[in-house]
């Protein structure tokens, strides 16, 4: 059985002296909520008893920090977010490899989307499963189309352009355009951006790639953007809350944001626009569609744990096709690529953004901000030629700025 050769290869006791009991932290989120519901089932099946930690984001990051630092076993099973701790905890060997346990074939690791598989593995080895996923997509207003006369949603990025800046001519107390501009909040969503103007932060040789011609003209892109359709006045420090708030206010036609937010625009309770809502597949650039497809949240195994069989055991029900599909139709984005082309995975999310969804999945890339070991100190870096060049700076230049200072950044974690 797959949980023997876990066994073997996570370097646990044998089953015979593994624990009943499988300790499980898990983050404050809805995948938790649905998860802890179904957990009857899951002890009926295996006889195991799950005991369930559940901390907000910043006490589960401090509780790791100290736990795992000290070696401790106490914790089977961890959710984890990938692209902001992922790395970190893979080299300080936190995470055990998964390569023995991912072989179970009626549990089927090839049914997981290549892009939050990439951010899950580390060193060519898989060290977490994919639980929840998000990508970007286009948010737009259809009645603000259709005043414009806009027969369909923007295709291209220069298409986004002309629409955006034919809004707000038509009505310059609307904006064509909102997204995130804070330093460090904007990396995230510009990131797609740069995927499709044909760049990356980092190239295929390790090095800096902010201030490649590709990045220069994707800060270029999404700082223009903001500064000549965008809101009036526009601050530098908005996140998502901000964004959002402009967009479901009804004050702005075009919002390129994380899917999982969507909710906030289509629920009457949340948006005043929530009827004229519609969904695009990410804009093209000059490399085409490339909108980030990335876990937000994954499940690990405790390098340290004594109980890695029953800890494997909880992961593989937990991250099953019918599990996948329950939390899908709850609202919450999987990885399973099977119950996407389930008619049941997709038939909660609006028609229009699972076809936009659907699209994401195909060219997605598996990372949303620089994959390395201190991302917030490295989003700082990266972005601050958005800031420069919504603030109507020389964008080449300050990426040429933020490349130096990103090579430093990089060469300093290598020693």
């Amino acid at each position: 059985m797959v949980v023997a050769m876990g066994l073997a290869a996570c370097g646990g006791g044998g089953d015979g002296g593994a624990s009943k009991t499988v300790r499980v932290t898990l983050a404050n989120h809805v995948w938790t909520e649905n998860i802890k519901q179904a957990l009857p089932e899951f002890e009926k099946q295996t006889g195991l008893k799950v005991e369930i930690t559940q901390l907000g984001e910043d006490q589960l990051s401090d509780q790791y920090n100290v736990k795992l630092n000290a070696g401790s076993s106490d914790i089977d099973v961890m959710m984890y977010r990938p692209l902001q701790e992922g790395r970190l905890f893979a080299k300080n060997k936190y995470l055990a490899d998964l390569s023995a346990q991912v072989k179970s074939t009626t549990w089927d690791f090839s049914d997981f989307q290549a892009g939050p598989v990439e951010a899950t593995t580390y060193e060519d080895k898989p060290v977490g499963v994919p639980i929840i996923t998000e990508q970007e997509v286009l948010y737009y207003r259809k009645d603000l189309l259709a005043k414009a006369g806009l027969s369909a949603p923007p295709k291209t990025l220069d298409e986004l352009k002309a629409a955006a800046a034919k809004v707000k001519a038509a009505d310059p107390g609307v904006a064509g355009f909102v997204a995130r501009t804070g330093k460090s909040a904007a990396v995230t969503q510009f990131s797609s951006f740069l995927y499709s103007f044909g760049g990356d932060f980092v190239d295929s040789s390790g090095k800096a790639a902010v201030n490649s011609d590709a990045a220069k003209q994707a800060y270029a892109y999404y700082g223009g953007l903001i500064k000549d359709s965008g809101p009036a006045n526009v601050s530098t420090d908005m996140g998502w809350p901000e964004a959002m708030a402009i967009f479901t206010q009804g004050k702005a036609a075009f919002y390129t944001e994380a899917n999982s937010l969507y909710k906030n625009a289509t629920d009457p309770a949340k948006s005043k626009i929530s009827d004229k809502v519609g969904f695009a597949p990410f804009p093209a650039g000059p490399s085409g569609s490339k909108p980030y497809n990335i876990p937000s949240w994954a499940l690990g195994i405790n390098s340290s744990s004594e109980n890695t069989g029953n800890a494997w055991k909880f992961i593989e029900w937990a991250t099953s096709k019918e599990q996948t599909l329950a939390q899908q139709k709850s609202g919450v984005p999987g990885a399973r690529s099977s119950v996407w082309a389930n008619p049941e995975g997709t038939s909660t999310f609006p028609k229009d953004l699972a076809e936009a969804i659907a699209a994401s999945t195909k060219a997605g890339v598996g990372h949303d901000r620089p994959l390395v070991v201190k991302v917030a100190e490295a989003r700082e870096i990266v972005g601050q030629p958005i800031v420069d060049a919504i603030t109507g700076k020389d964008a080449a230049a300050a990426a040429d700025t933020a490349g130096a200072a990103f090579q430093k950044f990089l060469d300093d974690e290598a020693k």
